[in-house]
């Protein structure tokens, strides 16, 4: 069987630990078989990244804007303990950090649903998809830690001198300090994103900050989010019979667990990487969770959500066995294909990447997976399998796909 072709290159970003041993696999079992699979390679594994001063991030991320998809593996963000393990000349930035803020946008999280995995909170019987704005706030942040008695001023210098001035805090002994920032540019294409994406997947639109405390930085998205629903998307809204609503962030989090899911709940930085966390593990497993990063230029990066799986790769390394999910992995590679065969008009490449989602699931449903799904699954006498034979099994499920 002759394999599909590609016309233009996927930004491939390998990564780090167990989910860089599962990238290998699932390319050598799932892709390399059927595809005549191109990428642009970037290897964003932390001694890579430390031994270009971080450049190889930047240059993956401009690569995406280049070429308008990327697949990248989980990555690790480096603390302390990371600076001794791997002899860092620092402690990098999140690599998912650097990226974002190149390509702004903003990040679809999505649970995959499976039978048999039941979600925590019973009532859950749609998906939730967590809308995460991908610029700014910690993750663009600037700190100092106070050594001792003083003043802490917020100031802002115009081009043309002037100066705004806010007092902080005085402090009377140490203590710390942090500036974080966004821009109205970056607020209204994650605006546009979440309101184009809620008419074209036909579902209501929550958003919440916390603009009762925060009446500057906060009030300015739910300000921003109304004037743009008025003026652009009010119309098709009420036309497709969906609602755009708003919230402060800790009602919302009460609505979202008392409700029965099947919308968008549209979220600031941090709080999508926490929320989307909190969905993805109610609904089951961090490693059941699409994600997309959607740019406003038009680029579009896939990942899995969740960390590069430390204590297995430990295993591993001794020889041990693993039973680790591949599943995210998985379906990073399929939203990248798919969109990559979209773009360029490849319809077999669109069908293949719908065909080994249905694969993956298909053998969950049928008793064979991972430790990890045993344990929430209500398959009775599920056959566990290790990393790489899980990953053969789907292998085998999808050549049975007619």
């Amino acid at each position: 069987m002759a394999k599909i072709q590609m016309k233009t290159p996927l930004v491939e970003m390998d990564g780090d630990e167990m989910t860089r041993i599962l990238w290998k696999m699932i390319k050598d079992e799932l892709l390399l078989p059927y595809i005549d699979l191109k990428t642009e390679y970037y290897d964003l594994g932390l001694e890579n990244r430390n031994a270009t001063d971080d450049q190889v991030t930047v240059d993956s991320a401009n690569a995406t804007l280049k070429y308008g998809v990327a697949v990248k593996c989980a990555t690790i963000t480096p603390n302390a303990a990371r600076m001794e393990e791997y002899h860092l000349k620092e402690m990098w930035k999140s690599p998912n950090g650097t990226i974002r803020a190149i390509l702004d946008g903003t990040v679809f999280r999505a649970p995959i649903l499976v039978k048999g995995i039941t979600p925590y909170v019973s009532n859950w019987t749609k998906p939730i998809t967590l809308a995460r704005h991908a610029y700014g706030d910690v993750y663009k942040n600037v700190e100092i830690k106070v050594p001792g008695a003083g003043k802490a001023e917020l100031v802002f210098t115009g081009e043309d001198g002037t100066e705004i001035r806010e007092t902080i805090h005085t402090f009377d002994g140490p203590g710390i300090l942090q500036g974080i920032h966004n821009t109205e540019r970056s607020i209204r294409s994650f605006a546009g994103a979440c309101f184009q994406y809620a008419v074209d997947t036909k579902q209501d639109l929550w958003f919440s900050t916390k603009d009762t405390i925060s009446k500057k930085y906060d009030h300015t998205f739910k300000d921003i989010f109304q004037e743009i629903y008025e003026k652009e998307y009010k119309e098709q809204f009420e036309r497709l019979g969906i609602e755009y609503f708003y919230t402060l962030i800790d009602d919302a989090v009460a609505r979202v667990i008392r409700s029965e899911g099947g919308f968008i709940w549209a979220c600031k930085n941090y709080d999508g990487d926490v929320m989307s966390d909190m969905v993805a593990t109610a609904y089951g497993d961090l490693s059941m969770m699409t994600s997309v990063l959607v740019s406003p230029s038009g680029a579009y990066e896939y990942e899995a959500a969740h960390g590069t799986v430390q204590r297995h790769y430990y295993k591993y390394l001794k020889g041990e066995e693993t039973s680790t999910n591949s599943i995210a992995t998985i379906f990073a590679w399929t939203g990248a294909l798919k969109k990559r065969g979209e773009l360029d008009e490849i319809p077999e490449l669109v069908a293949f990447g719908e065909r080994l989602e249905k694969a993956c699931i298909k053998t969950i449903e049928d008793g064979k997976m991972t430790r990890s799904l045993s344990l929430i699954s209500s398959c009775e006498n599920p056959v566990i399998l290790d990393s790489l034979g899980f990953i053969k099994a789907i292998r085998e499920t999808f050549d049975s796909l007619s």
